[in-house]
């Protein structure tokens, strides 16, 4: 990251908190959550096909780019597209809360999408990190569908500076909340990365969503 804040991790933040270099966070809390939302289905939840082998696991952090794709300077996002799942939102700035916990977007405007302000921007060296709603009380958030994604799909992140990161879907996977596998999910990268993250796995009443669904993409394209 180019940027020099780090934050403090909280005890139990209400979202997992990158820090400066080392994205690293404390267990998660239930992310992006309104426990109380009525449901009569769930969103889709990744399968096994789409979690990344563990013998990958090495390759993403230190490969480059493909050949003749230059990683891109920061300069902040404004609107994720994904083709595949219908999401073509605008996109919001997220700061930390005084116990060092990330801001969700707000719960009264759930088709926003959210990424961490002080940290990679989308398409620059890094780990990216965006997030927002699975669903609130007015009904399926931006992320709804975010499970569905498979291998290969796309996430498109236009930018300030007019250019598109075009990010190629390396591995989509739910993670329960007390196994949450920080370095795997913010460990910084050698090359352009993103996650995108909402609530996912098992949902009780009582508590909310028990786990999170990741998306892990690397830069393919830049337009």
């Amino acid at each position: 990251m180019e940027n020099g804040h780090r934050p403090r991790a909280a005890e139990r933040p209400a979202f997992p908190v990158p820090s400066f270099k080392v994205l690293a966070c404390a267990a998660i809390a239930g992310i992006l959550l309104i426990a109380d939302a009525a449901r009569d289905e769930h969103p889709p939840q990744p399968s096994s096909a789409q979690s990344r082998s563990v013998s990958a696991l090495p390759a993403p952090r230190t490969a480059p780019a493909p050949t003749g794709i230059q990683a891109l300077p920061q300069s902040d996002p404004v609107r994720m597209v994904i083709p595949a799942i219908g999401v073509n939102a605008p996109m919001t700035r997220l700061e930390l809360d005084d116990t060092g916990a990330l801001r969700p977007p707000p719960a009264d405007e759930p088709g926003l999408a959210g990424w961490y302000g002080r940290g990679t921007a989308p398409g620059a060296t890094g780990t990216a990190v965006t997030a927002g709603h699975v669903d609130t009380p007015m009904g399926p958030g931006v992320f709804y569908r975010l499970g569905a994604l498979t291998k290969g799909d796309t996430v498109e992140i236009m930018r300030e500076d007019g250019r598109t990161a075009v990010f190629a879907v390396d591995a989509v996977e739910v993670h329960d909340r007390n196994d949450f596998p920080d370095d795997k999910v913010y460990g910084d990268a050698d090359r352009p990365e993103l996650r995108v993250i909402t609530c996912g796995g098992p949902y009780s009443p009582g508590t909310g969503y028990q786990g999170n669904v990741v998306v892990y993409a690397s830069l393919s394209a830049v337009r």
